[in-house]
């Protein structure tokens, strides 16, 4: 089987290779808006490759990119399209069913991008030197550069196998590169007769993760901080857009990530935990395709022909289920178990609560 890794590197560049790296940064920004608009322009295109017919030697001649830089500027807008186009027609599908009223308006003006993150072919754009070093293409030529990263993900850089494409990615608050490499690895494809152990695995709201084994032994993972910390950033938030000052506005993009890179970090913890209890080991984990369509929400009741508002209560419910991030953490567990010689699979999740650990393993 084939599991994609994302190796982060942290470049260390001079000041003129911070310029000439940030230069090709904004180039390729640029592109991507001149891009959009042409596509805008012309029906809302969505085709790549009329996309790239249409404005490649445009991206070349103005923007001083390189021929796979064009290709792949023409692939994200078309892809950008593409998704718009479907959120359209799915809105039309709710709208006439009566889920909604509101009308998607992801095309009513060309899409815009503002973060400048580059895409890079490997072999063409970038390649890895020796002595932790990466020869990068810029604008003026390429530079070589010093990286450093964690140290197993630079161990399969420098054995050379599965280098796919990578991107130039900012920080804007630190000033700094990162190059965000994907490693394909080929790993063999795990056979449920040859594990040992047998664990499942039930994801919830305000217990994170339950495991349980054949030995009714449960471990539970609380979810505590992260609804307190989700309820901090949702008052901070409020705040700040009640506000509406250019400092409120600076804050909350200053604060913009936080939350989401506070629960990514837990859900890794919690995979890393439950992987490392039991190597080799046969993994259940709950099919929840589609759970936010069937559970139900707290919506405003109609009285005396006004609608009446949610209680804070039932605001914070909707919030908490809206932002739950279990298909994240499930898709944590199968790719370490993976990497751990594990095998994670999908159960139906009908009863597992109530008749769990044994429907879990044998249902």
């Amino acid at each position: 089987m084939k599991l994609i890794l994302t190796a982060k590197l942290k470049l260390n560049t001079t000041p003129e290779q911070y310029i000439a790296l940030r230069q090709v940064q904004l180039a390729y920004r640029d592109g991507l808006n001149f891009v959009s608009r042409y596509a805008f322009a012309n029906r809302k295109m969505s085709n790549s490759l009329r996309l790239q017919k249409g404005t490649y030697h445009d991206l070349r001649k103005r923007f001083n990119l390189s021929p796979q830089m064009a290709s792949h500027i023409a692939r994200e807008v078309g892809g950008t399209y593409k998704a718009l186009w479907t959120k359209l027609k799915r809105n039309a599908e709710h709208r006439k069913a009566g889920y909604t009223r509101k009308r998607f308006k992801g095309l009513d003006q060309a899409p815009r991008y503002v973060t400048p993150t580059v895409t890079y072919t490997y072999g063409k754009d970038y390649k890895f030197k020796a002595d932790q070093r990466v020869s990068i293409r810029t604008l003026q030529g390429r530079i070589i550069v010093p990286y450093e990263g964690y140290h197993r993900h630079v161990a399969l850089i420098q054995h050379g196998s599965g280098i796919k494409a990578a991107k130039l990615r900012y920080d804007k608050p630190h000033r700094q590169f990162y190059l965000l490499v994907s490693l394909v690895l080929e790993i063999p494809d795990p056979q449920p007769e040859t594990h040992d152990n047998i664990l499942g695995v039930d994801v919830g709201q305000r217990y994170l993760a339950v495991m349980g084994a054949m030995t009714n032994k449960s471990q539970f993972f609380s979810g505590k901080k992260v609804r307190a910390k989700a309820n901090h950033y949702a008052r901070l938030r409020k705040r700040l857009q009640r506000k509406g000052t250019r400092s409120a506005t600076r804050r909350k993009i200053a604060m913009s990530g936080r939350e989401r890179r506070f629960k990514l970090n837990v859900n890794h913890s919690v995979a890393k935990t439950i992987i490392a209890e039991r190597p080799h080991t046969l993994i259940s984990l709950e099919d929840l395709t589609g759970i936010r369509e069937r559970k139900p929400r707290y919506k405003r009741r109609r009285k005396s022909d006004k609608l009446v508002p949610l209680s804070p209560k039932a605001r914070r419910a909707n919030r908490h289920a809206s932002q739950w991030t279990f298909a994240e953490l499930q898709a944590a567990i199968t790719y370490k178990a993976a990497l751990a010689g594990s095998l994670a699979i999908k159960v139906d999740a009908d009863y597992t609560s109530t008749a769990w650990p044994y429907v879990w393993l044998y249902g």
